[in-house]
């Protein structure tokens, strides 16, 4: 099992580093080079992390192996654009792995860690949501009972991604 542990401020540069590789391993080839760099310097970069990691609202974990991160989540209030979202309602935010550690156990490890947290003071409801096209992000948030709940566009650049949100009921 590769090993997690909570981000702290200190590890904003290396989140930033992590969330722009992963986000262009894997969605950089659906943007134009423009529309990808601007999605980046707005929500990749150190002081976007920094700013999140210092608002208590929100946890942030990585997975390290051999001193080498090789993934993150990121959880806090639901943000979704869906009329059934309440204020109390929690988020996976981000859970994003590099290609050459998936299937390792550090995405299983790390949506461990948020689910933990996101309940840590009882049962609420959690949502997600995750690019319509990712099957196998999908099935492996079904796992966690997850289901499609909507859909809504997700913004970079001039592009519109169709992105499906999934929910969580509370469960006693």
């Amino acid at each position: 099992m590769i090993p997690i542990r909570r981000a702290t401020l200190l590890d904003a540069a290396t989140l930033a580093e992590l969330g722009a590789a992963t986000f262009v391993e894997t969605f950089g080839h659906l943007y134009t080079p423009e529309d990808l760099q601007a999605f980046l310097d707005e929500s990749h970069t150190v002081e976007a992390y920094a700013k999140t990691l210092a608002n208590p609202d929100y946890a942030l974990w990585l997975a390290e192996l051999d001193g080498r991160a090789v993934g993150y989540a990121q959880a806090g209030p639901c943000g979704l654009p869906h009329a059934d979202v309440c204020p109390q309602d929690g988020e996976l935010k981000r859970l994003y792995i590099r290609a050459d550690m998936q299937n390792s156990g550090s995405g299983r490890a790390l949506m461990d860690a948020a689910m933990a947290w996101l309940l840590r003071d009882g049962p609420r409801t959690l949502w997600l949501s995750v690019w319509s096209e990712n099957l196998g992000a999908q099935r492996f948030y079904a796992r966690y009972g997850f289901a499609f709940a909507g859909e809504y566009e997700f913004i970079v650049g001039a592009q519109r991604d169709r992105e499906f949100m999934y929910r969580r009921p509370a469960q006693a």
